[in-house]
């Protein structure tokens, strides 16, 4: 007799992997840990394996998980497309959302996709750029949500999260270890002066090796060991590493993740993404 897969589950299944642990899932599914937590396990065992490797700390797809994963975004992307185009919705237009291009990945992926499947008719305008270019367009009104990394909590600003700031560098890299030190950055990065600073302060000479407007331009230099960057922790790509300096750099703090809402907005879809979005990039 043919058994049907929980889409239900299949959607937490995948939800959690791509946000990497139950607690964002949660938050991002607006479900609780244990809800989604017990999604996984039905999945599971009507399955009769293991999707989920719990042995350390953090959450880890086993080798049938992954290829599970492939086929339910597959299935989940018909099912809400069917949706969309079946049923009627009271809710229609377009939401502008601005997201550091840093700090899109992994989160932004999936908030989108949850806000699709209930907001089938709304349309999500993704604008990715720096924070300073995000909050002159949140001001002019391009923006409806934005983030943002900043060193305070401004008035009107909601705060998310803490990020540590640190060293990047090439995968065995040295460019670490020259002096002057070379660092890399686009001329509008807001991290730039502050690490300069902070290389001053710790005695440490630098010279800016490559300036750009262009990111890619950025990672192709780090990438052939010709400079250092930083970015925070958790968003480097993965043909960098964070540098195992060892105290040979200077630490660089932590940068607050803030969200900013249009305000009086009187709408259900935006204020809905602004709760996906902040439950997505919150810390347990």
């Amino acid at each position: 007799m043919p058994r049907n897969l929980d889409l239900t589950a299949l959607r937490s299944f995948v939800t959690v992997s791509d946000l990497g642990g139950v607690t964002r899932a949660a938050g991002a599914l607006n479900l609780t840990q244990s809800a989604v937590s017990m999604q996984l396990k039905r999945l599971e065992e009507s399955l009769g394996i293991d999707l989920l490797d719990r042995s350390n700390r953090t959450i880890a797809l086993t080798a049938t998980g992954e290829q599970l994963v492939g086929y339910a975004r597959q299935m989940l992307a018909l099912n809400d497309e069917v949706l969309a185009r079946l049923t009627d919705s009271q809710f229609e237009g377009e939401i502008t959302l601005g997201v550091p291009h840093d700090i899109v990945f992994p989160y932004i992926p999936s908030v989108l996709q949850t806000f699709s499947a209930n907001y089938p008719r709304m349309k999500v305008q993704l604008m990715s750029s720096y924070t300073g270019r995000l909050k002159q367009q949140f001001i002019n009104g391009e923006c409806d949500i934005i983030l943002t990394t900043e060193t305070e909590l401004p008035e009107g600003a909601r705060h998310l999260s803490d990020v540590p700031l640190v060293w990047v560098g090439a995968k065995g890299g040295s460019a670490w270890k020259q002096r002057p030190l070379r660092l890399a950055y686009e001329y509008n990065c807001s991290f730039r002066r502050p690490v300069q600073r902070a290389l001053d302060r710790a005695g440490i000479p630098w010279e800016m090796a490559v300036e750009s407007h262009s990111t890619r331009s950025v990672e192709a230099s780090v990438s052939a060991d010709l400079a250092v960057h930083t970015m925070l922790a958790g968003s480097h790509p993965s043909y960098f590493e964070m540098i195992p300096h060892n105290g040979a750099l200077p630490e660089l703090g932590s940068q607050m993740i803030n969200q900013y809402v249009r305000e009086n907005h009187g709408s259900e879809p935006i204020g809905a993404l602004a709760d996906l979005v902040a439950a997505a990039y919150a810390r347990p």
